[in-house]
This record gives C-alpha cells, structure tokens and sequence, in this order.
C-alpha cells in the first residue's frame, strides 16, 4: 500500500471517527435544562362537576395538553390549556374530563400520550398486581372507548415468576423518537431483577421496553439502574422510582425518579431528572433475570436536582412529580418541558397540583 492511500485512509477514518464523536457531543453531552416558572393549580379546579387532581401524567400536541388522573374509582382523562407566555405559564385552563370506559375490574393509570396518528391516546395503568390484575397499556379514542390492548412482556404480569412489585409497574409511557412505537417504563424492578433502592446504595435496574406500533408487541428492552432513596425516613416508608419518560433523541432519554422518604412534611420528595443514552445498552427483553448476569445498563448523567430550584417553588416544596412532556417552542427555538404533580387528592396531607416550566438548553 502506498504512503498516498495510508493517508487518504487515516484521514478518512479520523474525519468518520472525530465526526462521530463530535456530533454525539454535540447533541447529547451539552445538555442543560433550566428552571422557567411554576404554576400551581387551586385544588378546588372541578370540570364537569368532577374535582381536578390525581394528575399523574401530561402529553402535548398542537396547543392541546392531556392529563391522567389516577382515580380508580372514576378513571379519566383531561384536555386542558397551558398559556405560556414570556418564558412564563401565565394560564391553565382544564377544558374538558374524559371518563374512561374499560372492562377490566383495576384501572390505575399512571401516564398518557397522545397519537397524533390514530387521533388515539395511550395510557398505561399499574394494574392490581396483589389482586392479579396485570398492568396494561391501552389505546383509547378521545371520548375513552376501548380501541386496542397492547401486548406487554410476560414478566411484568402479576403471575409472572419474576414478580412486578404491587404499584410499581408500567408508570412511565413516551412515544419512540422516530414514531413507530412507544417505550414503557417500570417504576421499580422486578422481584428477580433486584431489589428496591435503599437509603444505601442498591442494584435496583428497572425495565424499559419499546412497543412496537405496527404488531402491539415488544421488540426490545433495556435496563436502567435506579438511584438510592435520596433522604433518610422519619417515618416507617421510603421509596425511589421511575415515574415518566421522554425520548429526547435516537437512544437518548429524559427520565423522571421520585424519591419519598416518609415523615419529612413537604420535604419527602426528592425529584431529579436524568439524561440516559441507552445507545449501547444490552437488549434484556429476553433475560429471566437481571441478577448476577452480565448486561450492559443505559448511562445516565443527572440533568437537574429539582433541590436546586426548591426554594423558588411555592411553600420551598417539591411535590409528588409524575408526569413530563414537551411543551411549546420558546421564542429562542428553545424546547421547552413541563412536568406536573399528583396530589393525590390530599388524601395522605397537603399537596400541590404543580406544574412546572423547564427550558432545555443545547
């Protein structure tokens, strides 16, 4: 070979090579994300005489946002309207409320994305996993008619030998990045994955699995390891999990963890929200178990610890954070996110319908 071809080659691969690299950087590890306002929904909202609350996932399309409310016993949807103006959430209006019409005895449902395709929405529930009622992701029309049942992994099915853990399943829902499916995220491992995170460090990986759109089925799978709980109990419970999820890029993910930590008042929660590239990550779909086998998991790179903006949010409190999604373009080009809280109707104490404007800076 002579020293001309060496070149050309050495040049070509450096410029592939470098180019590569330069543009994986560029898209992913310059990643910010910027806290823009706060706005906090009256408790007292109602819509159709029915009381607003329980709002455990968002989705955005076209100036319409969609929420999901997690009340078993009347199962809904709501259309709403967020005004955002100078880099604000100046308004939000809720529309409309959708009751659900499902035949299965246990919904809990926990994240919703609109279908811009089918004009459908998609929600998953948790099931009742200690009743064996199995967790699911459904398709619905926009009055709440029943229009397809996905099919999801065997594991996750409150019979399975791996054992989903009871209200801490399919709690995270997004569309793929290049719309042919969807990912659904478990809040906690399975029983044969791990166990739950601790105040000390544990491997708790939990599953993120794409749905195909096409066949309604899984096609592949990666894991994701869980931080520990972020602060020490007072009281008799704690738990970190993942609560939603968005494809930001090809193999790129923004994820939500809610750490609680019982006995704290209003600074139980610990929210953090994290970049994973799962680019490289091994396809678990087909793994039993995760434990004392080699895999490699998604990296994850923390993009913002909601500790950081606390004391710029209404009371200095971080509420019960469930749901995400894009929003509107800011007038910068800027992505903007949005996340919202379920108050659980104040059931457990007083809580917050907050949501909260994110700026994604490139």
């Amino acid at each position: 070979m002579s020293n001309t071809i060496r070149y050309v080659l050495a040049l070509l691969l450096n410029i592939s090579f470098f180019g590569c690299k330069s543009s994986y950087l560029d898209t992913h590890n310059t990643l910010k994300v910027k806290f823009l306002s706060e706005y906090i929904l009256p408790e007292d909202t109602t819509v159709n005489n029915v009381q607003v609350g329980g709002l455990s996932g968002i989705d955005y399309n076209n100036g319409t946002y969609y929420l999901v409310c997690d009340d078993e016993d009347n199962p809904r949807f709501y259309e709403a309207s967020i005004t955002v103006n100078s880099n604000q959430i100046s308004n939000i209006s809720i529309d409309k409320a959708v009751t659900v019409h499902d035949n299965l005895d246990v919904l809990d449902m926990e994240s919703i994305r609109f279908d811009s395709n089918t004009n459908q929405v998609l929600i998953t529930s948790e099931g009742d996993i200690n009743n064996q009622k199995d967790p699911s992701l459904t398709a619905f029309d926009l009055q709440g008619n029943v229009i397809s049942r996905f099919k999801i992994p065997e594991a996750f099915k409150a019979n399975s030998f791996q054992k989903p853990r009871h209200n801490a399943t399919l709690e995270g829902l997004c569309h793929s990045f290049n719309k042919k499916g969807y990912w659904i995220g478990m809040e906690l491992p399975l029983k044969a994955d791990g166990p739950e995170p601790q105040v000390a460090k544990t491997k708790s990986p939990v599953r993120i699995t794409f749905i195909d759109a096409k066949t309604e089925s899984p096609k592949r799978q990666f894991a994701y390891y869980l931080d520990p709980v972020a602060k020490k109990p007072l009281g008799d419970f704690s738990v970190n999990g993942l609560t939603d999820l968005l494809e930001y890029d090809k193999g790129i993910f923004l994820i939500i963890e809610r750490s609680y930590s019982s006995g704290l008042g209003d600074q139980g929660n610990t929210i953090k929200l994290f970049k994973a590239d799962a680019i490289n990550a091994t396809n678990t779909l087909q793994m039993a178990s995760l434990k004392d086998v080699d895999f490699i998991p998604a990296k994850k790179e923390l993009l913002l610890d909601f500790e950081d903006i606390r004391a710029l949010l209404t009371n200095h409190s971080v509420d019960n954070i469930e749901g995400i999604t894009f929003g509107p373009r800011l007038p910068n080009g800027h992505q903007t996110l949005i996340v919202v809280s379920d108050n659980n109707f104040n059931k457990l104490g007083k809580q917050l319908n907050q949501f909260i404007l994110l700026e994604i800076e490139e």
